[in-house]
């Protein structure tokens, strides 16, 4: 695997960015890189037409009553063609909710509701999901979902661009009646429109992460374990890692215990570092992932023999793919919003 120099540049936010931004989420395509991010009871929205060197003032989405926010929940962004589309998980007052869209369709100056993606009221409530596009108009989402005994994995999809959305399917199901009920779900389409999905199980005792596919969004395959190791413990680590998919398959990062691994479709694990709250974003050189670390952030770029400083002060980094190479990172500091290109 071909070893790039490491280059990382400071990005930035015109115009004031509101007190408490925090889980900062991006998609980038069609000659831009859009991010979204929670403040408070408030969705923000910021674009970038330079490959993420600065972003414009942030734009209200919407006023969200309850908003959940922290601890990877949040909104989630994707584009589509004419669009851009927001979910987040919101309600009425802390612990009720429902994971509602919003549709733009002037490149994020204006929002319009774009309907209720869970089906039953309150299923949604958790707070914890997952949305992507696979650039043809095509999305899924996925949540943790409450709609009967135990945590369960539910997903949508949309295929008008989040005019409207599908009825509800369920994914997974534990046999040892839930999975686990507070680490965020994971979701990346690859070429071919297969949407994958991964999260973290309870089985017989063990935490472990299991993937699944569909090639319609409706049927799944059987989950399968990712990984040759596992995690007995009887909590949540909420901490559910990042998934990215390609011609390959998928490729996944996460914690067991306090180790980050790689594994590539559904191969050996290898460990690449020490942390938590993981990330993963995949270019024409290999995949970049980042975690946290003391307090800080750490970046593994492809062929690097070991892991780098992203941050001196930084968690729950997320990270995005650029069109001309590349990879954007952001991530909550104390004082909002980080960010640096690293090409």
């Amino acid at each position: 695997m071909m070893l790039l120099p490491m280059a990382i540049l400071m990005a930035s936010i015109a115009g004031p960015v509101p007190a408490g931004a925090r889980q900062p989420q991006m998609a980038a395509g069609q000659g831009k890189v859009v991010m979204t991010f929670g403040a408070g009871k408030a969705i923000y929205f910021t674009a970038s037409a330079d490959e993420g060197r600065s972003f414009s003032a942030p734009v209200k989405v919407a006023d969200a009553g309850a908003l959940a926010l922290g601890h990877h929940r949040g909104p989630r962004v994707a584009m589509v063609p004419g669009a851009v589309v927001i979910s987040a998980v919101t309600g009425e007052k802390p612990g009720s909710g429902e994971l509602r869209a919003w549709r733009s369709v002037d490149g994020g100056r204006t929002w319009a509701p774009a309907g209720v993606i869970n089906d039953t009221s309150g299923a949604a409530r958790e707070g914890l999901h997952a949305m992507a596009a696979d650039g043809r108009g095509n999305l899924f989402a996925v949540w943790l979902d409450l709609r009967a005994k135990g945590t369960r994995l539910y997903g949508a999809r949309s295929s008008d661009g989040g005019r409207r959305w599908g009825r509800n399917v369920e994914i997974y199901a534990s046999p040892s009646g839930t999975i686990c009920q507070c680490c965020d779900p994971s979701l990346a389409f690859d070429e071919t429109g297969r949407v994958w999905v991964m999260w973290r199980n309870v089985v017989d005792g063990a935490r472990d992460l299991y993937v699944t596919s569909s090639r319609d969004g409706a049927h799944f395959e059987a989950a399968r374990k990712i990984g040759r190791g596992t995690w007995k413990l009887d909590a949540c680590p909420m901490d559910g890692g990042g998934i990215t998919a390609g011609d390959g398959g998928a490729i996944t990062a996460w914690r067991r215990e306090g180790a980050v691994y790689v594994a590539r479709d559904m191969g050996p694990e290898r460990m690449v570092g020490t942390g938590k709250d993981v990330a993963i974003a995949e270019t024409a050189h290999g995949p970049f992932v980042a975690w946290a670390r003391g307090g800080g952030l750490e970046v593994l770029r492809p062929g690097a023999a070991g892991a780098a400083p992203l941050a001196a002060n930084g968690s729950f980094v997320s990270l995005t793919a650029l069109p001309e190479g590349g990879v954007l990172a952001a991530w909550e500091t104390t004082n909002g919003i980080g960010m640096k290109r690293l090409d």
